[in-house]
């Protein structure tokens, strides 16, 4: 099932079922977060007109579509690509990070970009980068919930940009406290699909899609998404070691990775400067200008993210 949130005047819009081709929608007659609140019942609803949008659909604007969830209750994103990790830690002279749970922050959520707005930022100084990512939404997840019981949480999948401000990231990292500054609103692409929908691309709680990024229409990377040392399941499960998670909870998968990157390329900019400090002593690719374009895709069901950044 492929789902999507169009324009209606309010903050949440609603909540729209999408045709396998993107090409035809039928209304919900509720907003995506109140599908997610009482997806028990609403679930059998909401696969009926799955199968009647074919043929009773009307003709969908993808530009009027905002973020599937335009805002959320949670937004956890994790760092669950050992490649980019151990890139940076590298290029830095860090040491590894010593220990054995996954790592994961708490970032921005009371809004989402849509796939083609504009990208509104404060300063070119600021280091501007993006990180394509794929992301889960929860149902309700209990205190406690283990990564075999968390499976049956997830409710939707989508692809994402987390946008990075890198010249404050390290500022705000020495203080301890996460990062504020530096992670502004995140982009998602249009449609949300449900994991049965990727068929054999979902499996162990990962994408198995190759995420192609472009930069200002060349080719930057097309990592796959299943090479992750946790899948999201267990992501999910340690984030609710110790409360609970609410319906619309989003948790990413940190920058999209794979060990063979001479071949692949990366999902982020910094991780591309990180391998030029290595072979070569020092960054060669500079961040991101305005008016500069970032395009992701990651097969046709999740639609394009295509975005220009732009002064703030």
């Amino acid at each position: 099932m492929r789902l999507a949130t169009r324009e209606d005047g309010s903050r949440d819009g609603m909540l729209v079922v999408v045709s396998r081709d993107g090409m035809r929608a039928l209304p919900a007659g509720v907003s995506m977060q109140a599908a997610l609140d009482d997806w028990t019942r609403l679930e059998p609803i909401l696969r009926g007109l799955a199968g009647r949008v074919n043929e009773e659909g009307e003709v969908l604007d993808v530009s009027a579509l905002q973020a599937p969830l335009p805002r959320a209750w949670q937004w956890l994103d994790g760092s669950a690509f050992p490649t980019h990790g151990a890139l940076m830690q590298k290029a830095f002279n860090l040491p590894p990070i010593e220990t054995d749970r996954p790592l994961m922050y708490q970032g921005l959520s009371h809004h989402f970009l849509s796939a083609t707005e504009d990208v509104p930022l404060p300063s070119e100084a600021d280091g501007i980068d993006f990180e394509g990512e794929f992301a889960v939404v929860t149902g309700d997840v209990p205190m406690g919930c283990t990564a075999d019981e968390a499976l049956a949480h997830i409710r939707l999948v989508m692809l994402l940009n987390d946008w990075s401000l890198r010249a404050i990231a390290p500022i705000e990292m020495k203080t301890g406290f996460g990062w504020i500054q530096a992670k502004p609103a995140c982009s998602v692409a249009p449609f949300a699909v449900t994991p049965d929908a990727l068929g054999s691309a979902w499996s162990e709680g990962r994408v198995g899609l190759p995420l192609t990024v472009e930069v200002n229409g060349r080719w930057f990377g097309h990592p796959v998404g299943d090479q992750m040392a946790y899948g999201f399941h267990e992501l999910i499960a340690h984030a609710a070691r110790t409360r609970n998670l609410p319906a619309g909870t989003i948790i990413g998968s940190g920058t999209v990775s794979n060990a063979d990157h001479a071949r692949v390329g990366s999902t982020c900019l910094s991780e591309r400067r990180a391998i030029e400090m290595i072979e070569g002593g020092a960054p060669r690719t500079p961040f991101l200008s305005f008016g500069d374009r970032v395009t992701m895709r990651a097969g046709p069901l999740f639609g394009t993210l295509d975005q220009r950044v732009v002064a703030g």
